[in-house]
């Protein structure tokens, strides 16, 4: 259904540990699992603006855009400064089971949460057999 990959993930975190730094904002966080005849993804993203998220899919590609600005006014001494801001991007790969002309997406409480419909080609269905003698089984397949 879904295969997780970031090439990236691994090298940020050696070099965040290395350099005590993180080159870039961290991955969003998600959970993804099936349930019924849907495929459910939720990001974490806190303090986003709902209004800077993008979403598009290109061949069973998803990506995630989303922006997080600092609440404080550009003349503003900071004090301290832990939250991260910036862009934050996620790609999934989807399967081809999954009809990613119908996803649905919707952000409350600081989570991103899209549903995927499993494709109607992807769901078992019975098939009718036919013998020779005129009699007609069904199979599930």
């Amino acid at each position: 259904m879904l295969m997780r990959t970031d090439p990236f993930r691994d090298f940020d975190r050696l070099t965040q540990q290395l350099f005590g730094a993180n080159p870039r904002p961290s991955a969003m966080p998600m959970d993804a699992y099936r349930s019924g005849e849907e495929f459910l993804v939720h990001f974490d993203l806190p303090g986003i603006d709902p209004e800077t998220i993008e979403l598009d899919v290109e061949r069973n590609v998803l990506n995630v855009r989303a922006e997080r600005r600092s609440p404080a006014p550009e003349d503003a001494e900071m004090l301290v400064a832990e939250r991260p801001t910036g862009t934050f991007t996620r790609q999934l790969f989807l399967g081809e089971t999954l009809d990613t002309d119908r996803i649905d997406a919707s952000y409350e409480a600081g989570v991103l949460t899209l549903r995927i419909p499993v494709a109607e080609q992807a769901k078992p269905r019975r098939i009718q057999i036919t013998g020779g003698g005129g009699d007609r089984k069904e199979i599930s397949g």
